[in-house]
């Protein structure tokens, strides 16, 4: 029996199930990876490349009605738009199947699985994935996760700090507004690492709840509390050997500041409902948006906290502070969603670029990509003009628009389209710059 080169990840809440179907697959395939909860998806998806992810359908709500599948599936398409996913069930049928592979699936396999069938719907989505990678080999592949872009003072006084201090393991702390780009120069910093070939895992305090810190940082065992079904590792366990990245570190609460610093003074974990201490080895990369001086003066962050992860200090410049990017950023944003949304503008007309250079963008980078996004997706024609990224209003001569909501958008469009082709969907996914696949998927989460 032959190995096949080919990683697969499995996603299903059934330990049985994970165990059955791994036992299966790792004798055919290289490396099988499996995740009981899917809320890690973002990360696995995010983190390491996989050629199938045999993903179920059916987790905590709904058991039977697959709802939970199609999100998953949507959000993992959203991050990987290449990512090949088989998906599987108990409750499917011949409708559900047609459903998943109009919403972007490779394949469809009901439980219980007959061996034979489920190994070869891996083996041909493995084939097929791989395939795809060999055929785009030797092009070039834009990323738009790892770019930095910043040839201003500004910007090269930041990239000469962080190349002197991205390769020690010195703490380091990123200010900023929202929107300058603080996660991607965490990316940047553990690019150039000594810990590069291990994972980078990001976690954004701000979202979550006091509720779920200590188990979310730290993890919990089997029974520490009423969901706790299984032991987990937390996001320090996850990073071991890699780079842990906590934004918006301004928002946690002073007892869970206390918290943070006991783990990182000691180096050590300690799951909720244990008292095993486990060692950590990660690198600490933390950013705020916050006036974190201030709020230690003020008594709203400790000092020793404070003192520990700032070891190094980068302040990244608002967009404001460095135009010199302006026009590099907005080509760079260009290209890209001209390409993601198959679109002929390729150009910036004259006037744009002194109304983008004179913009104060308060919104900063996050702000600038989402404007060209925008215009991308409403010029017809080969250059982007003044009026396709600012409009005309009361209040300034020339503002940018910042009451448009994509999604909003993206669904009028749909919608306009699918009308004026008569529900048509062939028709209608051409004049979308889009495949049918992708065009199912956005009218199901759009409930078109």
């Amino acid at each position: 029996m032959s190995i096949q080169q080919g990683k697969i990840l499995i996603v299903d809440d059934d330990v049985d199930v994970l165990r059955a179907a791994r036992l299966l697959l790792k004798r055919h395939f290289a490396q099988v990876d499996f995740e009981k909860n899917p809320q890690k998806i973002p990360y696995l998806v995010s983190n390491f490349e996989y050629d199938v992810i045999l993903l179920d359908m059916n987790f905590t709500r709904d058991l039977s009605s697959g709802k939970e599948g199609f999100e998953w599936l949507d959000k993992i398409l959203d991050i990987n738009p290449k990512a090949t996913v088989v998906l599987f069930t108990a409750y499917g049928d011949v409708e559900m199947a047609v459903r998943a592979i109009k919403a972007g699936a490779a394949d469809f396999v009901l439980k219980p699985w007959e061996n034979d069938k489920l190994l070869a719907a891996m083996q041909t989505a493995v084939a097929t994935n791989q395939a795809k990678q060999e055929k785009k080999a030797g092009g070039a592949t834009l990323h738009t996760g790892n770019v930095l872009i910043g040839d201003s003072p500004a910007m090269q006084e930041v990239l000469e700090t962080v190349g002197r201090v991205a390769g020690t393991d010195a703490n380091i702390l990123i200010l900023g507004e929202n929107g300058t780009g603080k996660d991607l120069l965490a990316r940047h910093i553990h690019a150039l690492s000594m810990r590069k070939e291990k994972p980078i895992v990001p976690v954004d305090l701000g979202a979550i709840s006091e509720t779920l810190f200590e188990s979310e940082l730290f993890g919990h065992v089997k029974g520490a509390f009423t969901d706790a079904r299984d032991d987990r590792a937390g996001r320090f366990e996850e990073a071991a050997g890699g780079t842990i990245f906590l934004d918006e570190i301004g928002n946690i609460s002073v007892p869970f500041q206390a918290k943070l610093l006991t783990v990182l003074q000691n180096r050590l974990v300690t799951r909720v409902g244990s008292n095993k201490q486990i060692p950590i080895d990660v690198r600490l990369i933390s950013a705020t948006n916050k006036n974190i001086q201030q709020l230690a003066a003020s008594g709203q962050f400790r000092q020793d906290l404070l003192y520990r992860i700032n070891t190094i200090e980068v302040h990244l410049p608002p967009l404001r502070e460095r135009r010199e990017d302006i026009v590099p950023l907005a080509e760079y944003f260009l290209g890209m969603y001209r390409k993601k949304y198959n679109r002929p503008v390729a150009f910036l007309h004259e006037t744009l670029i002194t109304q983008l250079e004179n913009y104060e963008w308060p919104g900063n980078i996050r702000e600038l990509q989402h404007a060209i996004e925008r215009a991308v997706i409403l010029c017809q024609g080969k250059t982007l003009m003044p009026k396709d990224v600012f409009v005309k209003s009361a209040a300034s001569s020339e503002k940018l628009d910042t009451g448009f909501n994509l999604e909003d958008m993206e669904r009028n469009m749909i919608a306009q389209a699918l009308k004026q082709c008569n529900g048509n969907i062939t028709d209608a996914a051409r004049e979308l710059g889009l495949s049918r696949a992708a065009l199912y998927r956005r009218m199901e989460k759009y409930n078109l």
